[in-house]
């Protein structure tokens, strides 16, 4: 298990901390955590305001093709893959890969990239319908900390049965109480969160043995 950043190469995203902070309510939560068209295409305080694909995550499908020496006619699953952007570009990076993806939210797979039908699945990463080792890469980004403590266990647990731990998994995290302080003012869905030290603890407990980063709002 090694700590790697593998979105190194995504630009940094410029967030109006205050602006969120003052707009979130439980009202605004509950709406953001039904991953719907608010939570996507909605305004800022629900969540992305406008998740659109520009071809920024070409770079980091590189850097994942190259760190698990992918190769076409290898199967990868990103689990939580959202309307699909990272999918389409793994292929990109490397043609004649075999990408998958799998979302909980039917609104994102409904409004996925063109060219991906039949690649993107609707699901929950706790119960995911694929064989054991079925995959030789799975990968989730900023999506595990959406579940309450126990489900990440089991989704981690998940990922590790389907990937024999060839496995990268990003997640939702600080290093000083300054950036906890910021990332609790900003954050609308995760339900689990904790410094790096409690985050391996739960790797560990869900015997997961793949790479993983975090996600680290300053």
């Amino acid at each position: 298990m090694a700590e790697i950043d593998l979105l190194r190469a995504l630009p940094r995203t410029k967030r109006d901390i205050k602006k969120r902070l003052e707009a979130k309510d439980p009202a605004v939560v509950a709406i953001a955590k039904q991953y719907g068209e608010m939570y996507f295409d909605g305004p800022r305080e629900y969540g992305y305001g406008g998740y659109r694909y520009d071809g920024r995550w070409i770079p980091v499908a590189r850097d994942i093709v190259a760190h698990f020496g992918l190769k076409p006619g290898m199967r990868v699953l990103d689990v939580g893959c959202a309307k699909g952007f990272l999918v389409k570009d793994l292929m990109l990076a490397c043609p004649g890969l075999e990408a998958f993806g799998l979302d909980v939210s039917l609104y994102a797979l409904m409004h996925c990239e063109p060219g991906l039908a039949g690649r993107l699945h609707l699901g929950t990463a706790e119960k995911m319908p694929f064989p054991d080792n079925s995959f030789d890469c799975v990968l989730s980004l900023n999506t595990i900390h959406n579940f309450p403590r126990p489900r990440a266990i089991t989704a981690m647990k998940e990922i590790q049965r389907l990937s024999g731990g060839k496995a990268f998994v990003q997640v939702d995290s600080y290093r000083t109480p300054e950036q906890k302080e910021i990332f609790e003012s900003w954050v609308l869905t995760a339900e689990f969160h904790d410094y790096p030290a409690g985050w391996i603890k739960l790797f560990g407990e869900a015997g997961y043995t793949g790479d993983h980063y975090w996600t680290i709002i300053e």
